[in-house]
């Protein structure tokens, strides 16, 4: 089976890559000119939704393949659930995971927060020729107002989860991949499509 991700995010290819190694796996990318998917849902779930309708919309032989897409983020109760949906972009459109990064850092700080409750989501859509099904997967834990570690991608490096000390850009790769929201979305996928 040929499984065709819904994204261009190369931190989220290279985890779902690892988690269907017996499967090939690959980038709409690099099987069609990208284009831009109007993500306006209002929900993790919704949006997933929206990207995997759009790309096996665009594929021609849908009997062999099904499309992944994941929505995903990070949510802090204090602030409303912000940045929520618009992690991606929470310091603006063309934001890098950094800026993101240091833009909810600062929102921390401005508010005297040095470490609030908070918690990751990961909604993952799987399109194929019969329906598009959905799971959901999800990381708690506790955001600080620093930057701690290398590891991950995005706002790994101030998310500390349940039960550690230290923060996902912190800990060895193979204890992040047990913990995370994508990593639990992953393995209800697999339930759903093997």
């Amino acid at each position: 089976m040929k499984i065709i991700l819904a994204t261009s995010n190369k931190g989220k290819i290279k985890e779902i890559r690892e988690s269907f190694e017996d499967c090939e796996v690959c980038a709409y990318g690099d099987i069609m000119e990208s284009f831009e998917i109007k993500e306006d849902g209002k929900t993790f779930k919704e949006n997933a939704i929206i990207k995997a309708k759009a790309i096996f919309d665009k594929l021609e032989d849908t009997k062999n393949c099904i499309v992944l897409s994941d929505d995903s983020g990070i949510s802090v109760p204090i602030f409303n659930n912000a940045p929520g949906i618009y992690s991606a972009r929470y310091a603006g459109i063309n934001a890098t995971a950094k800026d993101n990064l240091y833009k909810l850092i600062e929102d921390l700080k401005k508010e005297g927060i040095k470490k609030t409750t908070a918690f990751y989501t990961a909604a993952m859509a799987i399109a194929t020729d019969r329906a598009i099904f959905t799971v959901h997967g999800w990381m708690h834990g506790e955001v600080i107002d620093e930057a701690r570690g290398d590891n991950g991608f995005g706002y790994d490096p101030m998310f500390i989860p349940e039960g550690f000390d230290k923060t996902l850009g912190e800990l060895d790769e193979n204890v992040k991949k047990k913990l995370s929201h994508r990593s639990k979305a992953i393995r209800l996928t697999k339930k759903l499509i093997f």
